[in-house]
């Protein structure tokens, strides 16, 4: 049997440090550590950028394909409207005649287009950008002056 217990937990990576294991970390340079420090930063940031980029590729092109179906779904829907405005001019054509009834439906898609409008305009006046982002992104320099107190 080992000298020390052999627990397979998160915490129990190895045997615990010794002596010649203290004396080591101790003649290590503060100069060493921070390269080291930087290093692996440096070499976390370039993996997290390289799995954003991969995360990127991955729902844009979802994204492009999703959009392509609502585009063929638009174009379709466009046609459904297109072929219901003439059945339905076709149909008031046996009271008034087609050139009043393609002047109804086209009075009736007026006023759709300009309910549609005043809601969009509605809509667009409610947009606030990112203020908070906006604030929060203003408090980034200051914090690596090392001379000015940051909030």
């Amino acid at each position: 049997m080992s000298e020390f217990p052999t627990n397979t937990g998160a915490h129990r990576a190895g045997a615990p440090p010794n002596a010649e294991t203290t004396d080591a970390a101790a003649d290590v340079s503060l100069g060493d550590l921070f390269s080291d420090l930087t290093q692996n930063v440096s070499n976390l940031v370039r993996q997290e950028t390289e799995l954003a980029k991969a995360e990127l590729r991955a729902s844009a092109r979802s994204a492009g394909k999703g959009a392509g179906l609502y585009g063929g779904a638009g174009v379709a829907g466009h046609f459904v409207l297109l072929f219901l405005s003439i059945a339905a001019m076709v149909g008031i054509a046996n009271w008034v005649g087609y050139g009043w009834s393609a002047v109804i439906v086209a009075v009736v898609w007026a006023i759709v287009a300009a309910v549609m409008a005043s809601v969009a305009k509605k809509q667009f006046k409610e947009v606030k950008g990112l203020p908070q982002t906006a604030e929060t992104i203003k408090d980034i320099p200051p914090a690596f002056n090392p001379k000015e107190e940051t909030p």
